[in-house]
């Protein structure tokens, strides 16, 4: 699947530009003509990552950044402008752009900056997201997406997932999820275990046809695909 870039940019000449540029280099583009079309198609598009300019009308870029950060996103951002001074290019940044480019600029150098900031963002997204079949977990933002579907979990019912999933395919006794998940270290005999494990069950696999939890009699729980 081709990764998505938003492309924000008043000029339709750069926005072209631009966007035949990364189309070449084999991303789908997306272009809002200011701030206030990418702040309403950013959701529906849900891109990879964002190219805007700075000056634009309606809404510039710094409220766009912000906006996008505002939704716990880390799309990373590169903001194209024609004002290169020190204090516009750290504005920029504070407002959550990620790199900053100069117009007139290079498309070979733009095309560059892209994939560098494509591999970044995918390099710190594998390090902080799990996955099991349609089920993802992202450790960070501590959201957890079955089948593209947000389950609304508690605290406690994320730290047994989170330890299942980063135990999955190993069956985890009742003692060992004690331990780890509530701090345990001797069993007082609570059925605290089977209440919870049901508790995600209900949340994670019946609505789904695909059941991802396990119940290994007499020796524990486990997590597969």
């Amino acid at each position: 699947m081709f990764q998505k870039i938003l492309i924000v940019e008043d000029e339709p000449h750069i926005a072209d530009l631009i966007s035949r540029t990364l189309r070449e280099g084999g991303y789908d583009t997306y272009i809002a003509s200011d701030g206030k079309i990418a702040i309403d198609i950013f959701p529906l598009v849900r891109p990879h990552l964002v190219v805007t300019d700075l000056i634009m009308p309606k809404v510039g870029g710094r409220e766009l950044c912000r906006f996008i950060r505002e939704q716990k996103s880390n799309v990373p951002i590169i903001m194209l402008t024609a004002l290169g001074s020190t204090e516009d290019i750290v504005q920029g940044l504070d407002a959550g752009a990620d790199d900053y480019m100069v117009k007139p600029f290079r498309v070979p150098e733009l095309l560059a900056r892209v994939r560098a900031m494509l591999r970044r963002a995918e390099q710190v997204e594998a390090e902080c997201i799990s996955t099991l079949s349609d089920l993802t977990l992202n450790h960070e933002t501590k959201e957890v997406h079955r089948n593209h579907q947000l389950l609304m979990l508690t605290a406690t019912e994320f730290r047994l997932l989170e330890f299942l999933i980063q135990n999955k395919g190993k069956v985890k006794t009742r003692m060992e999820i004690l331990e780890e998940v509530w701090g345990l270290h001797t069993d007082p005999g609570t059925n605290v275990v089977d209440v919870y494990i049901n508790y995600l069950r209900n949340k994670m696999d019946k609505p789904f046809d695909q059941k991802l939890l396990h119940t290994k009699v007499g020796r524990g729980f486990i997590l597969k695909g």
